[in-house]
């Protein structure tokens, strides 16, 4: 069993920076392709970046250069460091792997 914690998120104002943190733990495979999604409220979850398991990253238009994906294998923690950011990133943050989701972490944008 694959289990995902995020931490990281609060509140911040527009312009600002935070980075999200997503711990893996249980029977995960080496190097495993992760990815961040958000959900805003009132929408459809939406995927804001991936890292394979070579480390290639890609990342949603809105978000290409702003957020960062990277990862520590050593920690099984994959990072999103998120900068400039504005209130349209006001979502729940969730990570996921093999087909587990963590339980996410509310990043808020609002001055």
């Amino acid at each position: 069993q694959v289990q995902l914690v995020e931490s990281g998120g609060g509140l911040v104002q527009p312009g600002g920076s935070l980075r999200l943190s997503c711990s893996a733990s249980g029977r995960i495979f080496s190097r495993p392709a992760m990815a961040w999604h958000r959900q805003a409220p009132g929408k459809q979850r939406e995927w804001v970046a991936g890292i394979s398991s070579g480390d290639s990253t890609n990342y949603a238009d809105s978000v290409k250069g702003r957020f960062t994906i990277s990862r520590d294998n050593a920690k099984n923690t994959v990072y999103l460091q998120m900068n400039n950011l504005k209130p349209d990133d006001t979502a729940v943050y969730s990570c996921n792997t093999m087909g587990k989701w963590g339980q996410g972490t509310q990043v808020t944008v609002s001055s």
